[in-house]
């Protein structure tokens, strides 16, 4: 099975910056897979952030507003999430996610989709 290991959570000032790594393990040699990162703030529900699919498409979150930027080194089964301009309403658990054919649909809730692999999540705090 695939495993995902997310690093790079902490906590910044508004609009500071912060770097997320997912690295996907125990992975088909030569396999691609379609990776995601989610949010969840606490009483709320987990809204997607950013994803991409296999041939390199990426979509964002409403939110996002070209304040975050998703990007995956295929060699190294690695997808970075790059946050700038961060708001204090960012603020949460950052999952990561994959799949290992379906691309992941960022506008539909995760309980309503199947998702093969989740992180263990990494917190990002924002203060203003």
């Amino acid at each position: 099975d695939l495993q995902l290991a997310e690093s790079g959570g902490g906590s910044v000032q508004a609009g500071g910056s912060l770097r997320l790594s997912c690295a996907a393990s125990g992975s088909t040699y030569g396999a691609t897979y379609c990776m995601a990162y989610w949010r969840q703030a606490p009483g709320k529900e987990r809204e997607g952030v950013a994803a991409i699919d296999r041939e390199g498409n990426i979509r964002y979150g409403n939110f996002v507003k070209g304040r975050f930027t998703l990007s995956k080194d295929n060699a190294k089964n690695t997808v970075y999430l790059q946050m700038d301009s961060l708001k204090p309403e960012d603020t949460g658990t950052y999952y990561c996610a994959a799949n290992e054919r379906r691309a992941i649909a960022l506008v539909v809730p995760p309980s309503r989709q199947a998702i093969d692999y989740w992180g263990q999540g990494t917190q990002v705090t924002v203060s203003s």
